[in-house]
């Protein structure tokens, strides 16, 4: 796996690279035969540390964000949340039937299951009226009708406070 690291409010040691790759090699592992390339973004901010990484692979994108007060520990929960990612995606895989895209894994203990299914009228808005309708029903998230480009976009409500906008791209 190819590594690259960035830093934003950091310098980005030598140490601290040295550990990276030492603790993303147990990814290796689950990746043997493919050639992947993972980002990994060091962030001081109020004092803590966040280490962002994300893996992109075939169809599907592996994301962990993790923050402490110790840069070293926040490497090691990224690499936590990755690693149970990779288990999850091995186990949808397998139960699907497709083709194995990476090496074997343990099968994940716990099955997901949908238990509630919602419908409802999506209705043509702009960002600014998807998150007022947002906030009206105290929800995390809203999924809409975007009124200029005609794709269905969701507005969401960020850690920070902030708002984030997912839009569609069809391959």
């Amino acid at each position: 796996m190819r590594i690259t690291v960035k830093a934003k409010n950091t310098q980005v040691t030598e140490p601290l690279t040295d550990y990276i790759e030492k603790r993303f090699a147990k990814l290796d592992k689950y990746f043997a035969d493919a050639d992947l390339a993972a980002t990994v973004t060091l962030v001081v901010e109020k004092g803590l540390h966040r280490v962002e990484a994300t893996i992109p692979m075939n169809r599907y994108i592996l994301r962990a964000e993790d923050s402490t007060n110790d840069m070293y520990a926040s490497i090691d929960g990224v690499v936590d949340k990755l690693e149970r990612q990779v288990r999850k995606y091995k186990t949808k895989i397998n139960r699907k039937g497709k083709a194995q895209i990476i090496n074997e894994l343990p099968a994940m203990e716990e099955e997901a299951e949908i238990i509630k299914t919602k419908s409802f009228v999506l209705k043509p808005m702009d960002e600014e009226e998807a998150i007022m309708q947002m906030e009206l029903l105290e929800h995390d998230f809203f999924v809409f009708l975007h009124a200029e480009t005609n794709a269905v976009n969701v507005v969401y409500k960020r850690k920070d406070g902030q708002y984030g906008l997912i839009q569609p791209i069809i391959d």
